[in-house]
């Protein structure tokens, strides 16, 4: 089976390229338009799943927008991907994510709607690279961040507090000015 996903939003004109592909494949084709208004003639197709899970392990090739998200959900299962770039997206961050995922072997990377067909078809053939997690430290910096914030606050509320006794009568309290 080959299942299309574009995600969230609408790409209707990578929905409208494999839906002309669909007749030529000789296997299912299956369809995410998310909230495109193109509607397929020629595959199944939904808008959106409480998960994509099921579709994309009984796939034999993905072809997605490049939207992180979906991009890592392939990648991990080590699925056969063809990203493309929906051009509508606003600053083009897709492409370089698609980018960099091709860089490092683990999807094709369709450029033009034009070569679609043989993108799948190379994807087919093709030796991906396996995708390993990189280490995460993000959970040392988070911590560090919120100590360095505590010490800032407490260094603060100390000053404040110092502050607020020596302005409403620490002199009371042996303090002399």
């Amino acid at each position: 089976m080959i299942f299309a996903t574009v995600g969230t939003t609408d790409f209707d004109v990578l929905v409208q390229a494999i839906d002309e592909l669909a007749p030529r494949q000789h296997e299912d084709v299956i369809c995410q338009i998310g909230n495109g208004r193109y509607a397929p003639r020629n595959c199944e197709y939904f808008r959106f799943a409480p998960s994509l899970a099921d579709y994309l392990e009984r796939a034999r090739v993905v072809v997605s927008h490049g939207g992180q998200g979906s991009i890592m959900d392939v990648v991990r299962l080590g699925k056969p991907l063809v990203g493309v770039s929906n051009p509508d997206r606003h600053d083009h961050h897709q492409d370089d994510i698609l980018a960099k995922f091709a860089e490092l072997k683990h999807l094709i990377w369709c450029r033009s709607l034009d070569e679609l067909e043989g993108a799948i078809a190379l994807a087919t053939r093709a030796q991906f690279a396996t995708y390993v997690e990189p280490p995460c430290a993000i959970h040392v910096i988070i911590d560090g961040f919120l100590l360095e914030r505590q010490r800032g606050d407490a260094d603060r509320r100390g000053v404040n507090g110092f502050r607020r006794w020596w302005r409403g009568g620490g002199a009371e309290h042996g303090a002399t000015r």
